[in-house]
């Protein structure tokens, strides 16, 4: 090296040293942004990103092959993301084909679940994916270890070569060729990558310091490394532009890489192209971030949501059962919620897979519990069917019977039985039913068509009885001396006829014992008259046999008075024991009451009888 070499490099010495603890600070700002980086790309590994959505198994059965196949490195969000998507499918396929089969009235003892071949497919092609992954894991680490001991080798050479100042620019070239091996080795373990790359940094400070170039040599590289770093400061800046954040921030990183790697610049551009790039890195970062955090919120929200349907699903499994109504109903509501969570999006990752699990097993344990339920009933209904098949054989044998009142009270008698047996599938118990019924019409219709000349004698019956209630009614507004006998004439012949239409008689009744009642009062008060004054009549013979008599026929008559009052009360005691829930109890009570007001009558004529004698011993006296 000649003199002037020599004198423009002693006076540099200071300027590199200025350099070297400027591009120390930004080696450092780099790394610690790159650091930052690399956290928010792990950060970004773990949330999901917007993935395609599947609508059959067969579209994630040909993805999973492709995956398993082809060349491509598969990722773990993915792959889980595909395992939940076809078991989704795959869980509403098989819910679906169960609905299927019990609305067509299908017995749930005897349904099975059929294999899925799809499934077994899904399953081996996971199995091969996953052996795969674990390869793959162990290459990259395996990698990351040899690059590790190269870096490591490359270190000790540049290490070397700051150790011997004397050796410095002739070993440059040979620093130049380690500086391009340094790039071409990517990834090293993650917990020796900080402290690798800032050995290699302080090392090659150290070398450019002790390296003796001529000025001319050192301008032309710090201008190559300006050049580069502003492509660098152009591309990061462009990127600001990308739609796709994502897709943004991974060539960010990459553009990072190559910054960290390229040479110093002049002192007095350093800090500058150091600001504009990192400017626009901050501009990156931040849209990187705002948009994870977005997505993060729309999946916490997704997580809420889905809980509160898991919480839905769960109190309806609580809910009890008391019959099929009820496991229909809340069948519906379930299949109603799992139509709500098909509408919602993912949650966060590290719980996308916990929440479905749950949301599943809630639905599972309902419909096992269903399906358990409709097993249990098996017996019940071919228990209910058998005694509706031997009610069916004891109508058989009475349809063709003419005993026609009795055999219609036997088929009543079963009808009513049926109605108290429980159910049978209904698709059984419509055929049941029809058997049934067409045993009990056969009989009916032959007992109709039996009846129709007995209905047209019960008409001319109730022409006949009306006729009586209307002499009746004139017997009553005449009121002659021979009332007593007409009356009972008129009530024996209404005695005599015949039966008439049913649904006649109660009204019939009704006006019959109207008039009778209004004819026996006045019957009652005029023989008590009679009776009064043919008493008075003979009272006075009686009393002329002496006092005697009289106390003696009063002595009766106090019995007589006794007995009545006695029998009134019984038959009063009588009438609050009865109902009048039926017709035939109301026309008993309406017959007991006549009875009570005649016993009545007889009772105060006892009484007038006994004051005529008080009055005849009065006048004695």
């Amino acid at each position: 090296m000649d003199s002037q070499e020599n004198a423009l490099e002693m006076g540099n010495v200071q300027e590199k040293a200025e350099e070297k603890v400027q591009e120390t600070t930004n080696t450092s700002e780099v790394a610690d942004n790159n650091a930052a980086v690399a956290n928010e790309q792990t950060a970004a590994e773990e949330v999901a990103e917007e993935r395609k959505v599947y609508t059959t198994k067969q579209e994630v059965l040909d993805r999973v092959k492709e995956i398993a196949h082809g060349e491509e490195t598969p990722k773990k969000d993915e792959v889980e993301y595909l395992k939940t998507a076809f078991y989704k499918l795959h869980i509403a396929e098989r819910e679906a084909k169960l609905k299927e089969y019990l609305d067509a009235g299908g017995d749930p003892e005897a349904y099975q679940v059929t294999p899925d071949e799809d499934e077994e497919v899904f399953k081996a092609e996971m199995g091969i994916i996953k052996e795969r992954r674990q390869q793959l894991f162990r290459e990259q680490e395996a990698e990351k270890e040899e690059n590790l001991k190269k870096k490591l080798s490359i270190i000790e050479k540049i290490k070397a070569m700051v150790t011997s100042p004397e050796e410095a620019n002739k070993a440059y070239q040979d620093f130049k060729a380690l500086q391009a091996e340094w790039k071409e080795i990517k990834n090293v373990p993650a917990e020796r990558a900080n402290e690798l790359w800032r050995n290699y940094q302080l090392y090659v400070e150290q070398f450019y310091d002790l390296l003796k170039l001529n000025s001319e040599a050192r301008e032309y590289d710090f201008k190559k490394n300006l050049e580069i770093k502003t492509h660098l400061c152009e591309a990061a800046e462009k990127l600001a532009d990308e739609q796709d954040v994502i897709s943004a921030f991974h060539q960010l990183q990459k553009l990072h890489q190559e910054y960290r790697e390229t040479g110093p610049v002049n002192k007095e551009l350093r800090e500058e192209i150091w600001q504009r790039f990192k400017a626009a890195s901050t501009v990156i970062n931040k849209r990187h971030q705002q948009y994870f955090e977005s997505l993060r919120a729309r999946e916490e929200e997704n997580l809420q949501k889905k809980t509160a349907l898991c919480e839905k699903v769960e109190a309806i499994c609580a809910e009890e059962n008391k019959g099929g109504a009820d496991w229909e109903r809340h069948t519906q509501e379930i299949i109603a919620v799992q139509q709500e969570w098909k509408t919602i999006g993912f949650a966060p990752q590290k719980m996308n897979v916990k929440i479905f699990e749950r949301f599943r097993a809630a639905c599972d344990d309902f419909f096992a519990r269903k399906a358990e339920h409709f097993k249990s009933l098996k017996d019940a209904y071919r228990e209910n069917a058998d005694r509706k098949r031997a009610l069916i054989e004891k109508a058989k044998a009475l349809q063709d019977s003419t005993e026609w009142r009795s055999t219609s009270d036997k088929l009543i008698a079963l009808q009513k039985e049926w109605k108290t047996i429980g159910m049978v599938p209904k698709k059984l118990g419509d055929q049941l039913w029809e058997e049934f019924l067409g045993a009990c019409n056969k009989f009916f219709e032959a007992r109709n068509a039996a009846g129709a000349g007995q209905r047209g004698e019960e008409r001319q019956n109730l022409e006949k009885k009306r006729n009586v209630i209307a002499r009746l009614n004139a017997a009553a507004e005449e009121a002659g001396e021979n009332l007593q006998e007409t009356v009972q004439k008129l009530v024996e012949e209404y005695n005599a006829i015949g039966h008439v239409p049913y649904k006649e008689k109660d009204k019939l009744y009704a006006e019959y014992h109207a008039v009778l009642d209004r004819l026996y009062k006045d019957l009652n008060i005029s023989v008590a008259r009679r009776r009064l004054s043919k008493f008075k009549d003979n009272l006075k013979q009686v009393a002329e046999r002496g006092e005697a008599a009289l106390d003696s026929e009063r002595a009766r008559l106090m019995r007589q008075y006794d007995a009545l009052k006695q029998e009134v009360q019984t038959y009063e005691n009588n009438l609050g024991f009865l109902s009048v829930s039926s017709k035939k109890g109301n026309s008993l009570i309406d017959e007991m009451n006549r009875k009570v007001e005649k016993l009545k009558n007889d009772l105060q004529l006892v009484k007038e009888k006994i004051k005529a004698i008080d009055d005849e011993n009065a006048n004695q006296e």
